[in-house]
């Protein structure tokens, strides 16, 4: 997605980013063009895989999952198969994995109800992907999820 982008793709990206129920007829009036002309950007950048789809975010102390952490995950046997993210995608409570460099090889976003259960989520962690794990509590979030600088 970088610099092959249209100075007027990338404001739709933008207002996109910062409201992604944003209708086709304010997403034109806001960038400048006709709603037809917007609607075939959008569906370009879809095709294309720059804009990946929609979501909604959901407040994890209102949904009953207060406590985020990272948890860094450090292979036991560095001679292991990397195959880390496919021995813990079945875990839900997993909201993030990414594969990072240094003395980690992935850090983990996730989200769980208790002490006890972040407890009990490191446990299957180390069961399922046999590495060692740093964990970080996260104690407040004063912004995530921001867009890109698009």
């Amino acid at each position: 997605m970088s610099a092959q982008l249209e100075p007027i793709d990338r404001s739709i990206l933008r207002e996109l980013a910062s409201n992604g129920r944003c209708s086709f007829t304010d997403l034109a009036d806001r960038v400048g063009l006709s709603v037809s002309a917007v609607h075939q950007r959008v569906r370009r950048l879809e095709q294309r895989g720059v804009l990946r789809g929609y979501s909604a975010r959901l407040d994890g102390e209102q949904v009953g999952l207060p406590l985020t952490a990272f948890i860094s995950l450090t292979p036991i046997d560095p001679a292991a198969p990397d195959d880390y993210p496919q021995r813990l995608q079945h875990l839900p409570q997993i909201e993030s994995c990414y594969s990072v460099a240094g003395e980690e090889s992935y850090i983990l976003r996730v989200r769980v109800a208790s002490p006890v259960g972040l407890e009990d989520l490191l446990r299957q962690i180390r069961e399922a992907a046999k590495v060692a794990t740093r964990t970080t509590v996260v104690l407040s979030t004063p912004f995530e999820n921001r867009p890109p600088a698009v």
